[in-house]
């Protein structure tokens, strides 16, 4: 039987319905209160047998921070999809990234080694990764770098990485992908639904920065072909292609009948809206929306090279046209 933690988020969602396609035994986490509902969502998205397909999942409340929990829904499991995390860049919110993200990882490891689990794919990020040098391409062998400005996230899923490389240290056998910016429908909305949701207001500005994304799909079926592989103990970048915050814009307006975005973002008027940010968070205690490290990522270079998932598996990514019609598509009909 495989386990799938993080289910009703963007890729746990769809990978439980491709696993099911694939006719799986499959049986997912969740925690106390989550929308289950929602992940049925998804599933519409590609079948009409939404109740049929979503009745073979057998749902277990746990919490990757709840070992007792944990221990109870790993019986007779096989294999391991992690795809649980929490996400936030608000430093404020480093202690339950750590408990969850790097710590939850580790109680992840810990109970697929005490029972014997066969493979375990950890979902992490390319924020795990360093900057590039000499204008070079990022890749999986791009070091971390602790000495630059790190978001909280990707300090804690770094420290997640580590703890699935200590788990094969001591006999897992173990894959880790780093997706870049996942563009697919998610159950409650998140992740790349907010750059979704800016294309589709036909917002008129852009920040300068560019960054990997990738189609939820490509995400999902590489997981799952590396699972059924004999790879083991590697990990692979997941990045369909490599674009800037203005041609993603730009594209998603023009499928929502928008004009594209024309004006430059200023990279100082944004770390003083941050700032102005952080003080009403102080004095009001209002929510976070722009935190420096997501400034510094909306004005940041990023691109990356995925020669190794292509010659490891003769892998090819949905072409970024086709995923940003679908995604638009989904979004148009989901507000109708």
């Amino acid at each position: 039987m495989i386990l799938v933690t993080g289910g009703t988020g963007l890729v746990g969602s769809h990978l439980l319905y491709f696993l099911l396609k694939e006719n799986a035994s499959v049986r997912a986490i969740h925690r106390k209160g989550s929308d289950l509902q929602s992940v049925k969502k998804v599933f519409s998205l590609y079948t009409s047998e939404v109740n049929a397909l979503f009745k073979k999942i057998e749902w277990i409340e746990a919490n990757v921070t709840d070992v007792t929990a944990l221990s109870v829904a790993f019986k007779d499991i096989t294999k391991v999809y992690h795809c649980a995390a929490f996400i936030s860049f608000d430093p404020s919110k480093y202690s339950i990234l750590k408990k969850v993200n790097q710590e939850g990882t580790a109680n992840i490891v810990n109970i697929c080694l005490a029972n014997r689990v066969e493979k375990l794919c950890y979902v992490s990020s390319v924020s795990t990764f360093g900057n590039s040098l000499n204008n070079k391409l990022i890749n999986e062998e791009t070091p971390w770098n602790p000495d630059q400005k790190n978001s909280v996230y990707a300090i804690t899923k770094y420290g997640a990485e580590m703890e699935v490389w200590r788990g094969t240290q001591e006999g897992l056998d173990a894959v880790i992908v780093n997706p870049g910016v996942i563009l697919g429908t998610s159950p409650d909305g998140g992740g790349s639904g907010v750059i979704i949701a800016l294309g589709a207001s036909g917002i008129p500005f852009y920040p300068s920065g560019a960054m990997g994304i990738v189609d939820v799909t490509d995400v999902v079926r590489a997981m799952i072909l590396l699972m059924d592989s004999e790879i083991k103990n590697e990990q692979f970048i997941l990045v369909g292609e490599n674009v800037t915050y203005q041609e993603i814009l730009s594209k998603l307006a023009l499928h929502f009948g928008k004009k594209p975005p024309t004006i430059k973002l200023s990279k100082g008027f944004m770390f003083f809206f941050s700032g102005i940010d952080w003080l009403s968070n102080k004095l009001f205690n209002t929510k976070r929306r722009i935190v420096k490290a997501t400034v510094r990522s909306m004005f940041k270079t990023s691109f990356y090279e995925t020669s190794k998932l292509k010659k490891a598996l003769d892998f090819t990514f949905t072409p970024t046209t086709e995923t940003l019609e679908r995604v638009a598509n989904e979004r148009k009909n989901s507000s109708n």
